[in-house]
């Protein structure tokens, strides 16, 4: 049995996995859902409060006309940076200590950042503090029941080392009470699987009998709030 790869404080993975970061089973998965539950982007200022390289950030004229990203590790920002995506700013930022005036955004994101939290109230309440009355907040998580089966975040760095990235488990209710107590309340939530869409990355790496297992497994839990 292969050993457990050594696991990394975020921080200290993702400026490791910057360079060679790269699409998931799991971002992929992610995306796909949130891009169909975001609300239209005309006339509003979006905030991706844990933005990774910014790759998510709408280009200009696809987008709001302010669209911001944020993360707490400089290298990822840079390599959003030499991607160029125009009329979108970049800036490093704890989600618990956003560098923003209280009532800028009024849709928000906050993806697959929560398991890298070890609790969740700083953060939905800081998402809170820099809202408009009647903001949308859509918050994505590693499903509970996915480390439950055994995944982890995981990547290989320069020298092909498998590591992993440290992860906080948060069952739904978490994200609820901690939510609640920001301010912000629920109007959805779902367990996410992975589909036909998600297909081609098992069978890339020689792993489609492990596709037809995870057809019912949830990767990703994704929550809709508003304010």
């Amino acid at each position: 049995m292969a050993d457990a790869p050594a696991s990394l404080p975020a921080p200290d993975a993702y400026r490791l996995w910057a360079g060679r970061y790269e699409e998931t089973v799991v971002s992929t998965l992610e995306d796909r859902w949130v891009r169909g539950l975001t609300p239209p982007l005309a006339g509003r200022a979006l905030l991706d409060a844990g933005c990774g390289t910014g790759r998510r950030l709408p280009a200009r004229g696809q987008g709001p006309p302010r669209a911001v990203g944020v993360d707490l590790v400089p290298e990822m920002l840079a390599a959003g940076r030499a991607q160029d995506v125009p009329g979108t700013t970049l800036a490093a930022a704890d989600v618990r200590s956003l560098p923003f005036r209280a009532g800028v955004f009024d849709l928000l994101w906050c993806r697959l950042v929560a398991g890298h939290l070890p609790e969740l109230e700083g953060a939905y309440q800081e998402l809170a503090r820099v809202s408009r009355p009647g903001s949308s907040l859509i918050v994505s998580d590693f499903h509970p029941d996915a480390v439950a089966a055994g995944h982890a975040r995981t990547f290989r760095d320069a020298s092909g080392r498998l590591l992993a990235v440290d992860h906080h488990v948060h069952q739904s209710a978490d994200h609820r009470e901690a939510a609640g107590a920001g301010g912000w309340a629920l109007d959805q939530a779902f367990d996410i699987v992975p589909g036909p869409e998600e297909q081609p990355f098992y069978q890339r790496g020689g792993r489609a009998e492990q596709f037809e297992r995870e057809q019912a497994l949830p990767l990703v839990l994704v929550l809709c709030f508003h304010r």
